[in-house]
């Protein structure tokens, strides 16, 4: 773990000039490349030829969230425009009830030109439907990291907090890109599977999927699974500390289903994941199982993943099999009469990390200096900079809207 803690991450840097970064998506979704990395080879292929690629009956797992339109603006009396911009719910803290809420809910928020509001209520009109709603916020105590909790409240006990947010939300496109976010965009950011509203940044690798790369999936004699794992804006928080050790992750609200846990199980615990997130999930589940062999009666809160836990456990011995673990949680599911998992991960994936779970990956190019870099890294063992070097030396498009990889370490 020591070592782990101590990865410089400045070794993780790379020159990635602005015109590399992708600022639009491609007309066709699966028409961008498709850098294929197996077993130390590099080539490279088109989207749509990505079935191909996987072994007939393996099973490939998607991150099913779906993108909400996080930003809220209001103005002051004094012409001051403040943007509110919800990352996660606070009060009630369930998604799902949260976006049904009538008439007031909390949400912990980063604040745009927060010293421009130092108390009272911000409020405006806006429309949802054909009825104009009163919809205000006030400023609550701070959270952490510089984030804060908002108290939204509304004068119309049939209007949701999620058509407030369809009525009148912003898209929160990704802060590289350099531009406004435009209406193609409320599309185009989403992968054509999102479902479960909550993410504020899309699980960008599965925006090169479409109806016919599925089906095609499909007929290859792949199965199909859904988790869902709410991005935060953590995502694009840079490191800033020298060593990884400084740098704190970003917790994630993660829901797996007891027919996924079963079906992993039915694949010898093993899986293609399609993005980072995925990847996430996935393997937290690993130490989410190892946790619950000590402990068979944890509550879901306390079966969070803490960031170093992988290490630790590693460190004192303390790994299970794969399958065990898995069994583990199916077990708890069924003694709690649950149809699913609903906790939170904070893990950190980087060198020195063994996958347990995962064995391909499908993901775009990531940041330099990043945590996605260092989780890539690990799947590699270290292989990187031949992946990246071959995609800036080939014209591949960078970031979100970017071109795809298929990781077969």
């Amino acid at each position: 773990m020591q070592e782990t803690k101590h990865i410089q991450i400045k070794d993780y840097n790379y020159d990635l000039p602005d015109e590399r970064i992708a600022k639009f998506p491609l007309a066709e979704r699966d028409s961008s490349k498709l850098l294929v990395y197996r077993g130390g080879e590099v080539s490279e292929d088109v989207f749509t030829s990505l079935p191909k690629y996987l072994p007939k009956g393996s099973l490939m797992v998607f991150n099913n969230t779906r993108v909400i339109q996080a930003r809220l603006h209001f103005q002051k009396e004094t012409g001051s425009r403040i943007e509110v911009f919800c990352l996660e719910p606070s009060q009630p803290i369930d998604y799902q009830q949260n976006f049904a809420s009538k008439e007031g809910c909390t949400w912990i928020c980063m604040i745009g030109n927060l010293k421009r509001w130092k108390q009272g209520v911000l409020s405006r009109q806006i429309k949802v439907g054909d009825k104009w709603v009163t919809f205000s916020a006030e400023r609550g105590p701070e959270h952490h990291g510089g984030s804060h909790y908002v108290h939204f409240r509304w004068d119309d006990s049939d209007v949701s907090f999620a058509e407030i947010l369809d009525a009148v939300g912003e898209l929160p496109i990704p802060p590289y890109l350099n531009r406004k976010s435009e209406e193609s965009d409320k599309r185009t950011y989403q992968t054509v599977y999102s479902k479960i509203k909550g993410s504020v940044a899309a699980p960008t690798a599965g925006l090169h999927f479409t109806e016919r790369v599925l089906k095609a999936i499909d007929d290859a004699g792949v199965q199909r699974e859904e988790l869902t794992l709410h991005v935060g804006a953590g995502t694009f928080k840079p490191v800033k500390s020298e060593e990884i050790e400084g740098h704190e992750m970003h917790s994630e609200y993660i829901v797996v289903k007891r027919q996924t846990i079963q079906r992993l199980l039915e694949h010898g615990g093993q899986c293609v994941a399609v993005g980072t997130t995925s990847v996430r999930t996935l393997e937290s589940l690993y130490y989410i199982g190892v946790k619950l062999q000590n402990s068979p009666d944890l509550s879901e809160e306390e079966l969070h993943v803490e960031q170093w836990m992988p290490y630790e456990y590693a460190e004192r011995g303390e790994e299970i099999p794969v399958m065990q673990a898995l069994a583990n949680i199916d077990a708890y599911l069924e003694r709690n009469g649950l149809s699913a998992l609903h906790t939170s991960t904070q893990i950190i994936i980087a060198p020195g990390y063994e996958y347990k779970i995962v064995k391909m990956m499908v993901t775009n190019f990531h940041q330099p200096q990043s945590t996605l870099l260092l989780l890539v890294s690990a799947f590699v063992h270290g292989d990187w900079h031949k992946i990246y070097d071959y995609a800036l030396a080939h014209d591949f498009r960078f970031l979100s809207y970017g071109d795809s990889s298929l990781l077969i370490p």
